[in-house]
């Protein structure tokens, strides 16, 4: 992405988009029964809180009746209806893992079968995004957690700690292309978690071959254990080289969280937050996802910022925007130009 002399100016800058993430499937109810909504009426209520606190994007995992999350598409399906259906303007992004836990005690944590998942671009109705990974990798979310953090969470039980220190995110090439497919058959836009550059340009080269063709909505996760780590020199430079034409959020995990998101809003990006990021404040204390999008409000307003409604952040997003070919998708997006036979150099933008 360039930075011009005033690209630090709010009035260059576009409105904030508010990424929620308030459903914490890693967490049970009762490691924060005040944030945690089981009931779907509860579930759709909860979205509700959000968008009426600043947040226009709403990051979606389902729960059942027990706490647990939910594998079932058919409670997905409930709760995209109940939200459209009550906060109709807020983008409903759909998590892509779906869940990751052991479906009782003592047994392994799974993911859904590559073909299960594919039908995430069935849902009815159809979400507005669908988060996709690139590249499966290690996802250890325990890596930067310590006791002191999540002491007396349902996380520190040795069968799920074990399974979320031991978990991968499968997204091998043949998954993502034919998920991608699918999304794009659907006119469901993917929102790409990107693990660090190397996903960033695995990613780049699908564009470049015409496999993926819309606009490019890039979350950076720096939440370790084989993702980039909450370094700042490595979301820098993930920014540094993020298409020009990208609509980039950041996301981190725990206390990481929030100076991330300050970091992502002075520099004209986007936050992310929610109890799923964080159940805690920079001093320890239980923090709800409402009370992090107040707190990620007041913040914006003081750097100059205005919080995007939800048909701005639809247009930031470019939410049904679609593009006939590579070319044109590469254009869009800000990328240089596939290179041409017999072509020499680096192939110019805007030729």
């Amino acid at each position: 992405m360039q930075f011009l002399d005033d690209s630090l100016h709010p009035q260059n800058q576009d409105k904030v988009v508010i990424t929620v993430a308030p459903y914490g499937p890693e967490w049970m109810p009762e490691d924060f029964p005040e944030d945690i909504p089981v009931t779907m009426d509860e579930q759709i209520q909860k979205a509700v809180d959000c968008y009426e606190a600043g947040a226009t994007v709403l990051h979606l995992h389902v729960r059942e009746l027990d706490g647990k999350g939910s594998k079932r598409l058919s409670k997905f399906n409930e709760l995209i209806a109940g939200v459209r259906e009550a906060v109709p303007e807020m983008i409903i992004q759909v998590g892509g893992s779906i869940s990751f836990a052991p479906e009782s005690d003592g047994e392994a944590a799974k993911w859904l079968s590559d073909d299960t998942r594919h039908m995430l671009a069935e849902l009815t109705p159809k979400p507005d995004q669908v988060t996709v990974a690139i590249n499966t990798v290690q996802m250890n979310i325990t890596e930067l957690m310590n006791e002191d953090e999540v002491g007396g969470t349902s996380l520190c039980e040795p069968v799920y700690w074990e399974a979320y220190r031991e978990m991968t995110v499968p997204a091998g090439p043949a998954w993502v292309e034919e998920h991608l497919r699918r999304l794009q058959a659907s006119g469901i836009q993917p929102h790409f978690q990107l693990t660090g550059m190397h996903s960033l340009e695995t990613l780049e080269r699908l564009v470049r071959r015409g496999v993926y063709r819309g606009p490019l909505n890039l979350t950076w996760v720096g939440i370790g254990g084989g993702f980039d780590g909450p370094n700042p020199y490595n979301f820098m430079e993930f920014i540094r080289r993020a298409p020009d034409g990208a609509c980039l959020t950041l996301e981190s995990l725990m206390k990481n969280v929030l100076p991330i998101n300050t970091v992502a809003m002075a520099l004209g990006l986007h936050p992310r937050c929610g109890i799923e990021d964080t159940l805690i404040d920079q001093h320890g204390n239980r923090m709800t996802s409402v009370e992090q999008i107040h707190q990620l409000v007041r913040i914006a307003r003081e750097l100059g910022r205005e919080v995007a409604s939800g048909p701005e952040a639809r247009e930031i997003y470019k939410i049904g925007t679609w593009y006939k070919d590579a070319d044109e998708t590469l254009a869009a997006n800000g990328l240089a130009p596939n290179r041409r036979p017999g072509q020499k150099n680096v192939p110019l933008r805007g030729r």
